[in-house]
């Protein structure tokens, strides 16, 4: 059942669909007001939809509820205010009115790495679906959005079974989410793809029905959303598929970063090369410290794991290389920083003591305030650790950053962050970073020394303006 939505002439099989709740749209309720839960439930709202959104954060639901999103995603505050005062959108703590509201129920809680492994922990999911189960009172369709290991929509199917009274004939369908942060809101206004997985032509209607939104504005800018509808375990896959797919290719560049550094070579033109072959492409091919955030690094160790378990291990062995090669462009900074302050590294690594260090980015890319997993911050703490006195400033991540590493010091601008510093490092691409003028900030510095940690400095113009300059994979600029 893998065919394509016509997006202009609707099928009216599927177009015709009732909700259960007797509206004319499907009610939607999204469990979990994250990054994820709290963008879908917003942009749905601009939709048209009636959404409402439940978490037991009571904190968090009262954040939203007065119309402050917490968390920096560019456009969604105005998009919150608006909704929340055209009465479309609501969020609650009481499950109670979220299972008697809501037609289709999306699960957005998180899937963190399990303490004790490499595997996704489902704690969430699991209290999620029980506790929604045992509050319906009417037929619903249960939707995952989480990034879930394969096989888990089979095993909220039984605990739907378990919980929910079985008169009420509850289905469930798994629709994986393709949110880029900082690009949230128009990955679910305009999405490049809509994957479904379903079991009967009715979850599969109200699938359509809960998307039609998106359709018609489609059809209004004349463009076309391709939607896969499939089985419960591609969907699953689908996600997980692309992150490592995506893991892969950004080692790959920084693997070539290696092998530059070595041989000499630029691995910005060598990315540049390769780019222009349209099998391969430009995007994700920039070498630096890696990937990071919320997604990619605990999703590529989730799938090794589900593999293992499935008797499939070998095939993702790849993997393992891939997490390794991220991880050591980490270290490769702290060993850059060295060589730029005459530091010798012994057994237990360089002594940077004595000097002061500015870090320019803690969130793990532009435009989000996300620190989880950021590369940039865990390469601050690297420095830290080898004695070196370390000043962060971010645009948008402070905050989180100052819980994630306390012990690090924050700065208001920067300019503030390299007054004084003996060695500047940019780790996230800010456009604050980027543009920043290096005459300017080299009569703040103690000494004009630079890590282009993200590869998007003009070498030129550094070195013209005094700097010492080292990139990821590039020759020493002279």
């Amino acid at each position: 059942m893998t065919i394509p939505y016509p997006i202009k002439q609707p099928i009216p099989a599927l177009a015709s669909v009732t909700p259960p709740s007797g509206a004319s749209r499907p009610r939607l309720a999204f469990h979990g007001t994250g990054y994820l839960g709290a963008t879908y439930a917003i942009c749905f709202a601009e939709l048209g939809y009636e959404v409402v959104g439940f978490d037991v954060d009571e904190a968090k639901i009262a954040k939203l509820a007065g119309g402050e999103v917490p968390f920096h995603e560019p456009g969604l505050d105005e998009l919150l205010r608006r909704n929340l005062a055209a009465g479309r959108l609501r969020f609650t703590t009481d499950i109670a009115l979220a299972a008697d509201f809501a037609d289709v129920h999306f699960i957005c809680v998180g899937t963190p790495q399990r303490a004790d492994g490499m595997g996704a922990d489902l704690s969430y999911v699991e209290q999620a679906v029980t506790r929604l189960a045992q509050h319906l009172t009417r037929k619903a369709l249960l939707v995952g959005k989480s990034t879930v290991p394969v096989g888990t929509a089979e095993w909220v199917e039984q605990l739907v079974e378990k919980h929910a009274p079985a008169e009420l004939g509850v289905e469930v369908a798994w629709s994986p989410e393709f949110l880029q942060e900082g690009y949230a809101v128009e990955d679910v206004l305009r999405p490049n793809r809509i994957v479904v997985g379903v079991k009967s032509e009715w979850a599969n209607a109200m699938l359509y029905a809960v998307h039609k939104g998106v359709f018609d504005l489609a059809a209004t800018e004349d463009r076309e959303v391709p939607v896969v509808v499939t089985d419960f375990a591609t969907a699953e896959l689908v996600k997980v598929a692309a992150n490592a797919f995506l893991a892969t290719k950004i080692s790959f560049i920084n693997a070539m970063a290696e092998v530059c550094e070595a041989a000499g070579a630029d691995v910005t033109q060598l990315a540049r090369s390769i780019g222009y072959d349209p099998r391969i492409g430009h995007r994700f091919l920039q070498a630096g410290v890696g990937f990071g955030g919320g997604c990619l690094p605990k999703d590529i160790r989730a799938f090794q794991a589900r593999a293992q378990e499935l008797g499939a291990g070998e095939a993702l062995r790849f993997l393992h290389e891939v997490d390794l090669i991220n991880q050591r462009r980490r270290t490769r900074v702290l060993q850059l920083a060295a060589e730029l302050l005459g530091r010798k590294s012994g057994p237990a690594g360089p002594d940077l003591s004595g000097t002061r260090i500015a870090v320019l980015g803690a969130t793990f890319k532009p435009n989000s305030d996300d620190v989880r997993d950021a590369p940039s911050l865990a390469v601050a703490a690297l420095l830290f650790k080898a004695g070196a006195d370390v000043h962060v400033y971010d645009p948008q991540g402070m905050e989180n950053a100052r819980a994630a590493q306390p012990d690090l010091a924050y700065e208001q601008s920067t300019e503030d962050a390299v007054r004084g510093a003996d060695l500047v490092c940019v780790l996230t691409e800010w456009a604050d970073f980027r543009n920043a003028d290096p005459m300017a900030l080299g009569e703040l510095v103690a000494a004009r020394r630079i890590i282009d940690g993200r590869n998007c400095l003009d070498p030129a113009l550094w070195t013209r303006a005094g700097w010492e300059y080292r990139g990821m994979g590039r020759p020493v600029a002279s």
